[in-house]
């Protein structure tokens, strides 16, 4: 088969057609540099050329959507430690109405949007797909709050759903402008769409009913949609019958595995590499663990990824072996 350029690659893996060679990405977190979005832009694009990937995750600090809302967060701006929170913003139960929509380039939004042109901006013509980083917006208030959203949300209900009301119209106003600025697609994290910490008829409620609001702004203008299923006991096949034509989660640690999972949907599956296995692995034993990846979902219809955010100890050897692993599977 001939040599196919990225996009080419990654759209008949989405499509679940035959490919020259099955995708490869990964991502970590890059907090040394990821409050300036043109240094974030170079170094993930450095990151690509390094390790032939064929699409870019970008990588904005992952409170970046609950920041411009009142949390605090502490920058360490190392190579070691990611961003982290300081002090919810939430801290009484009315504070929830005071939420009010933002503009889609307010604050750390706005900087994400500048990641995302930078990208376009320094890529010059190179065809490589490059998706933004987006959450729920349940996760959003998950990440204002701490776990007192969820007991707001069965003593107060209605604050919360005026809450989540305004964090969907701001990511929708977000969302907007990174198609704008030439985004393939969207990453939509969900990391409350499991029984750890509410039932499925509270995440109908108030996590659906959400997502899909956000999902719908974008799923028929962007090619290239990622659902991602974060934490275990998850509601897997929920947030995969999302409109979305991809699904990565934690396929080698949490339910369910590929081979299952190919009986729950027959979308393209991103995943394959255990995220926190891959930081403490010999080399020599990747290959072997990626291709039981591919055995069980199929080589159709598969981009080998991390299952979630790459552990910032994962030695770059680890990275270029998954990636030599690719060739020949």
């Amino acid at each position: 088969m001939n040599r196919m350029a990225k996009k080419e690659r990654v759209v008949a893996a989405i499509k679940k057609q035959e490919v020259d060679r099955i995708p490869f990405s990964m991502w970590y977190h890059l907090p040394h540099v990821d409050q300036d979005p043109v240094q974030l832009a170079e170094m993930q694009i450095e990151q690509a050329h390094n390790y032939d990937l064929d699409f870019i995750k970008l990588m904005p600090y992952g409170n970046y959507s609950a920041h411009d809302y009142g949390l605090s967060v502490t920058f360490y701006c190392t190579e070691t430690q990611p961003a982290f929170e300081r002090k919810f913003a939430i801290e009484d139960v009315k504070e929830w109405t005071e939420l009010e929509p933002l503009p889609g380039c307010f604050g750390s939004h706005g900087k994400q949007v500048q990641l995302a042109q930078q990208i376009k901006k320094q890529l010059k013509g190179e065809e490589i797909p490059f998706v933004q980083t987006i959450f729920s917006p349940l996760t959003t208030a998950k990440k204002l709050a701490g776990p007192r959203v969820f007991e707001d949300m069965r003593s107060h209900p209605e604050y919360l759903h005026q809450a989540l009301a305004a964090i969907t119209e701001t990511t929708i106003n977000f969302v907007k402008l990174n198609i704008e600025a030439g985004v393939a697609g969207f990453f939509f994290a969900t990391q409350c769409a499991t029984t750890d910490f509410v039932t499925e008829a509270e995440y109908d409620e108030f996590g659906a009913a959400y997502d899909l609001k956000v999902i719908n702004a974008f799923k028929d203008i962007t090619y290239f949609n990622i659902a991602h299923i974060h934490g275990d006991n998850t509601m897997f096949k929920k947030v995969a019958d999302y409109p979305v034509n991809c699904i990565n989660w934690h396929d080698r640690w949490a339910l369910p595995n590929m081979a299952e999972a190919r009986k729950i949907s027959d979308k393209c599956f991103l995943g394959g590499i255990n995220e926190k296995w891959l930081s403490q692995a010999k080399p020599e034993e990747i290959r072997d663990h990626i291709k039981e990846g591919v055995l069980a979902a199929g080589r159709n219809g598969l981009m080998i990824t991390p299952g979630c955010v790459a552990e910032l100890s994962t030695p770059a050897i680890n990275f270029y072996a998954a990636r030599t692993a690719i060739e020949g599977l």
